[in-house]
């Protein structure tokens, strides 16, 4: 476990990008989706003044090293610490290209990663926020893959966005009671695929009779679209939920032990939406720059601000080109 120092008496902030996603000819001094992607990272830093930087995921397409080198230097230049995991079109072309690219990010200053064992992929690993010699609250990385095979009521096999390893189950298990152990009695989850809750979570907040896709983009302006005892939410849902299609009982897992409190996934770049379900806060991170696709009414990053006693809040920091 990598443990990171938290300031008396201030919050420490984690900005948390997700899928920038460049390409290597993105990469060209001239190329204006290089230049969206700077500008954002920079005004995201310099606004919020994190104490770590995190990306969920898809920081290129598996075998663009050039990417890999360009992301890594971008972040490595703000003197921040900052970490990652792997997103499924980091892992699309197998392990090898996986490792290569963690090879490249971590060569570069401030990174914090671990692989963590190989059987479970590739980044499951654990930072920790301590203040004064005490563990206040653990952010538990995890790889969440790409794609597997999976077969429908139906019969028919088809692929299908990845769901958690059950080995994965296990070592989570491990972490929290090492969390708990050393103090911790809160953690945070950041992954890239959402786990299948996320569909329980949204359809539980959203009421019945709102058009997710009609639901305002404006930050704090989803007033009167959530249920009753969901009038915390924020933010919307404009495509659908590109998770496992069943439910593999990870979330049961997480209630079982009743330490992680957020979830943050990356993956579909047109939600960002974030409600308490079950005591659980699930997040979608905002996307950052234009990288693939985009609505560039969402762009940004999310600041996960974690209190003296581990507590975590979750906020959305938009950017736009008007800035």
């Amino acid at each position: 476990m990598k443990v990171l120092q938290k300031k008396q008496n201030s919050d420490f902030k984690i900005l948390n990008l997700t899928d920038p996603q460049l390409v290597d000819p993105d990469w060209r001094e001239d190329k204006a989706i290089r230049r969206e992607l700077y500008d954002t990272v920079t005004y995201l830093v310099d606004k919020t003044s994190p104490d770590l930087i995190t990306v969920s995921g898809d920081l290129s397409c598996a075998e663009n090293y050039k990417s890999y080198e360009n992301l890594a230097d971008l972040l490595s230049g703000f003197c921040v610490p900052w970490s990652f995991v792997f997103g499924n079109h980091d892992s699309q072309d197998g392990h090898e290209a996986v490792l290569r690219a963690a090879e490249i990010l971590t060569s570069r200053p401030g990174c914090v990663f671990e692989a963590g064992p190989e059987e479970l992929g590739c980044g499951n690993f654990v930072i920790g926020i301590e203040e004064d010699g005490r563990l206040v609250h653990g952010v538990i990385m995890m790889d969440s893959h790409d794609r597997m095979s999976f077969t429908d009521e139906n019969g028919k096999e088809k692929r299908v966005w990845a769901e958690l390893y059950p080995g994965q189950f296990t070592w989570y298990g491990d972490r929290i009671r090492e969390l708990e152990a050393l103090g911790a009695k809160e953690s945070s989850i950041i992954m890239h695929i959402p786990i299948y809750t996320y569909r329980d979570a949204i359809r539980a907040a959203l009421k019945a009779d709102i058009d997710p896709k009609s639901v305002s983009t404006a930050p704090g302006e989803q007033t009167g679209c959530w249920n009753e005892g969901y009038e915390d939410s924020f933010g919307v849902m404009l495509e659908r939920i590109c998770s496992y299609p069943r439910d593999n009982g990870f979330f049961e897992e997480i209630l079982k032990y009743g330490n992680t409190k957020n979830l943050i996934c990356g993956h579909d770049h047109m939600n960002n939406f974030s409600v308490v379900y079950r005591g659980v806060r699930f997040t979608y991170a905002l996307k950052t720059g234009s990288g693939c696709y985009w609505d560039p009414r969402l762009s940004g990053g999310t600041v996960l601000s974690v209190d003296s006693n581990g507590k975590m809040s979750v906020d959305h920091c938009f950017y736009s080109t008007k800035e």
